[in-house]
């Protein structure tokens, strides 16, 4: 019986935690340096719901939504900050707040995608772990991205650094994503 108590427990403090993902930690200053708190609004969730809401009808049309979902998270991200941070990573703006490298940005829409993963609006992709590519020895500098997977198991890359916060990232197939960056081609 203590058993299925402590079962019960659990289960509340997971489904308090869930009721909280509207809170975020974003990460700024590179390496996630500095962490400026977002809390999105009713209006907020409800804006992110209807980009959501007919997206899952094919992944492409998800993958669509998820470009302008991640925007308006990034929007208002940004507005919390109180910073638009510049696209790409500038060299020598490290510690800098509001300025984000691609450790904070793959950090900050992960975690976004988790949010709209357990409010149930991502219905063709699972989150995934975030990936790297590049390592110095392959003339590329160790670049990190957030990763979906589709039905079909196929990983996109899902990249924001290459905008300024509150533009659309890049979504494409990862496989296609790990051969960038050669030469500074985006």
């Amino acid at each position: 019986m203590r058993f299925y108590g402590l079962l019960v427990l659990l289960a509340i403090i997971g489904s308090v935690t869930n009721t909280h993902a509207s809170s975020f930690q974003i990460c700024h200053g590179y390496d996630c340096h500095y962490r400026t708190k977002l809390i999105l609004s009713a209006n907020d969730q409800a804006h992110i719901a209807k980009i959501m809401k007919n997206a899952g009808k094919s992944a492409q049309k998800e993958r669509d939504a998820l470009r302008n979902a991640i925007a308006y998270f990034e929007e208002r991200s940004t507005k919390a900050i109180g910073i638009r941070d510049n696209p790409r990573m500038e060299f020598g703006k490290g510690r800098v707040r509001g300025q984000m490298d691609c450790v904070d940005e793959s950090l900050n829409t992960t975690n976004f995608l988790k949010y709209l993963a357990d409010k149930n609006l991502l219905k063709q992709h699972k989150v995934s772990r975030r990936d790297s590519r590049g390592f110095f020895l392959d003339g590329r500098y160790p670049h990190w991205t957030a990763v979906i997977i589709d039905q079909s198991g196929i990983k996109w890359a899902v990249d924001s650094w290459y905008e300024a916060g509150g533009g659309k990232p890049d979504i494409m197939p990862f496989h296609e994503w790990k051969k960038r960056g050669i030469n500074g081609e985006r």
